[in-house]
This record gives C-alpha cells, sequence and structure tokens, in this order.
C-alpha cells in the first residue's frame, strides 16, 4: 500500500465564481483478483494491481488526484487613486479515484482465506480513503491561504502569490501523504491481526447466539 500519489493541478482565472467550500468529486474502479490460496492472491495482487509512475511496483490499491483551483480576481482603486487587485474567491475542487481490488471468490477457497480476504479489503479500502481526507485538509488549507492574501498593486502579482502558495502548501501534502504511508506500513501486521481477532469475536458470537 505504500505508494506515490499522482498529483495535477490546474490554475484557472475566472472573472466571478460563487463561494463555497472545497468540491470533492469521487469515483472507484476495480481491478480482478483470483486464486483459492492467500499464496494465490498474493500473486495476484502483485501482477495486476495498479502501479504508478514514480514507482515500478504495483499496490493492491490506489489513489489518483487532482487539484483544480479556480480564482476569481476583483480590482479597484484606493483613495490615493492608486490602483489594487485582489481574490475576489478562490476555490479549490478535489478530483479523486480510488482503485481497489476485486476477488473472484471461487468455491474452492477456504473459510479462513475468505475472512482474511475480507479483512485485508477493507483494510485497503479505509487506507485509500485515508488518502482522501489528507488531500481534502490540505486542500481547504490552500484555500485558506489564498482567499487571506489580501490586495496587491496587480492581478499579475495575485496570480503569482496564488501559484507559490499552491506549490508550497501541496510539497506540505505530498509530505503528509508519505508520513502516512510509512506509519501505516509499520503498523500493518499489527493493525491486521487486531482485525481479523475482532471479525472471529464477532462470528463467534453470532454462532453462539443463533
Amino acid at each position: 500500500m505504500n505508494k506515490r500519489i499522482l498529483l495535477a493541478l490546474g490554475l484557472i482565472a475566472a472573472s466571478a465564481i460563487p463561494a463555497g467550500a472545497v468540491s470533492l468529486s469521487k469515483t472507484y474502479s476495480y481491478f480482478s483478483v483470483g486464486g483459492n490460496t492467500l499464496d494465490q492472491i498474493e500473486n495476484e495482487l502483485a501482477r495486476h494491481g495498479p502501479q504508478v509512475k514514480t514507482s515500478n511496483k504495483r499496490h493492491p490499491g490506489a489513489t489518483q488526484m487532482e487539484f483544480t483551483t479556480r480564482l476569481g480576481y476583483a480590482k479597484g482603486t484606493t483613495t490615493f487613486a492608486s490602483s489594487f487587485c485582489q481574490l475576489a474567491e478562490a476555490k479549490v475542487t478535489l478530483k479523486v479515484k480510488i482503485i481497489l481490488p476485486r476477488w473472484s471468490r471461487p468455491r474452492k477457497a477456504e473459510q479462513d482465506v475468505r475472512l482474511i480476504w475480507d479483512t485485508l479489503a477493507s483494510d485497503i479500502k479505509r487506507h485509500e480513503e485515508g488518502h482522501v481526507v489528507i488531500a481534502k485538509n490540505y486542500a481547504r488549507e490552500m484555500e485558506r491561504a489564498m482567499k487571506a492574501m489580501g490586495r496587491q498593486k496587480d492581478c499579475e502579482t495575485v496570480l503569482a502569490k496564488a501559484k507559490e502558495i499552491r506549490s508550497r502548501i501541496l510539497e506540505k501534502h505530498d509530505k503528509a501523504q508519505e508520513q502516512f504511508d510509512r506509519v501505516e506500513s509499520v503498523n500493518f501486521e499489527r493493525r491486521i491481526m487486531r482485525l481479523l481477532g475482532y471479525r472471529l469475536e464477532r462470528m463467534e458470537a453470532a454462532r453462539r447466539a443463533g
């Protein structure tokens, strides 16, 4: 699940746009995984998992993100007849595509393999959704920083400062995503064992109640 997030950002100048918070568009796509045993499933993930541009490795899941920022300008003059430009609005749109595995669940697969797969698939989805939460937080930070820019001498300066803010916050975003992957990787085995234990307890409780 360690990976580099794919990032793209467009900066579009607009005359006027309505106020609003970060807009999120999220879609899911799936790749097929076969196999009756855990070893076979692992091999399938290694063969068919998504591959990102910054790595030759394949991963059990991936998240692709695109940040787009729309800027609305407002021009005016001061009491001393000097002109200025400022942002009337800054709106960040986050477009996300989450890629997840889908197991064919062959009839020959043992019950414990099915249990482990359900646990693993759930954790993969949770992990990818965690990347989205991080991206949303930094998209909000980007909006706030741009809105707080204040008056500038001209709109070219506004655009230049907006680009600087974008680059600085995206750099922080990348580092936060990488740190998230590192922490998740270190805790992976412990987390999966805890989740498996919890699912087994629920199954045993349901069996006794039945």
